[in-house]
Parts: structure tokens; sequence; C-alpha cells
């Protein structure tokens, strides 16, 4: 789904970022709600941010990056954590792109995410290629997602990825 975020594009640099886990649903922009076999997602556009709610059996996750006022967590390169019965595993990686190579890479994946059934792309007003995307599967007892968050001005593609599902059992 594709949508025109009716808001100024307030998240102005890649390093603005931060990353949460476990944070109370902020208000939204768009969302897109996903039922999966075993889980409940919905994908949060917050701004030049994103925010994501898994629900499943063993209970809740939150995932935000976003620009949080007072956060001493910036964008790790990456996470893994274990939470009560979940295994979560987070990366992030920002790329630097000539004019070219982005207003490129940013058609490709906006055509990706807005033709998927589980996809959710924002675009802000003032350039085509400014836009925070988001695309969710579910591989086998994981939920997985990918987000693309656009800074134009600056060439930068932040890029994460995400990884949950159940807690391994130990093995003796």
């Amino acid at each position: 789904m594709l949508t025109t975020l009716n808001t100024a594009y307030t998240d102005s640099r890649a390093a603005d970022l931060a990353w949460a886990l476990g944070r109370e649903p902020l208000p939204a922009l768009a969302t897109l709600d996903l039922d999966m076999p075993g889980a409940k997602l919905q994908l949060r556009l917050l701004g030049a941010s994103h925010q994501v709610l898994l629900e499943e059996e063993r209970g809740l996750c939150s995932e935000t990056v976003a620009c949080i006022p007072g956060s001493s967590t910036p964008l790790p390169l990456g996470v893994a954590k274990r939470v009560d019965d979940w295994e979560y595993e987070f990366a992030a990686r920002v790329e630097v792109l000539s004019p070219g190579s982005f207003a490129g890479r940013a058609q490709e994946l906006l055509a990706l995410v807005s033709d998927h059934p589980q996809g959710l792309a924002g675009v802000f007003p003032g350039s085509p290629h400014a836009f925070t995307a988001m695309l969710a599967q579910r591989h086998g007892g994981q939920v997985h997602w990918r987000t693309w968050h656009a800074y134009p001005q600056d060439g930068q593609l932040v890029t994460t990825r995400t990884k949950v599902g159940a807690r391994a059992a130990a093995v003796l």
C-alpha cells in the first residue's frame, strides 16, 4: 500500500534516528494491519519513522525506530535479545548514494513495497524520494520485517531488518 503522508518531513537526518524495544503505540500517520498464521502484526508509519506491533500467543513485541525526544539509544548496527519467550534480532545500516543512484533505488523500493500485500510505504510532500517503507513476511515460526527510511537531501538510505520468533528450547 502506498500513501502520501500529510505532514512535514521532520526527521531530517539518518543520525537523528533512535531505536527502542517495548514502547507503547505512538500516534501513526498510516497503518497496515496484517493477520499472519499465529500472529497479528501492525505496521505503523510515524513521520519518517516506523513502529511495528507484533502480537502472538507468547505476548506482545513493539519495535520503534524514530526521532525519540530524550532517547539515549541511538540506532544500533545490530541487536540480539531474548525477551520473555521471544528471540529478537535487529540490524541497521546507512547507505550513502549519489543523486542518480538514490532516485533509482527509491523508485525500485517504492514499487516493491507498494505492490506487495504486506507492504506499507508513505511518501512525504515535496520530494518523491522522501519516504518510509515497510515490508513484513512470516517464515516458519518467525516474523520478519524490513524497513527503509529515505533522506534524499543527504543521499542517505537507512535499511533495517528484524526477525522475531519463539525462544529456542535449550539443548542438554
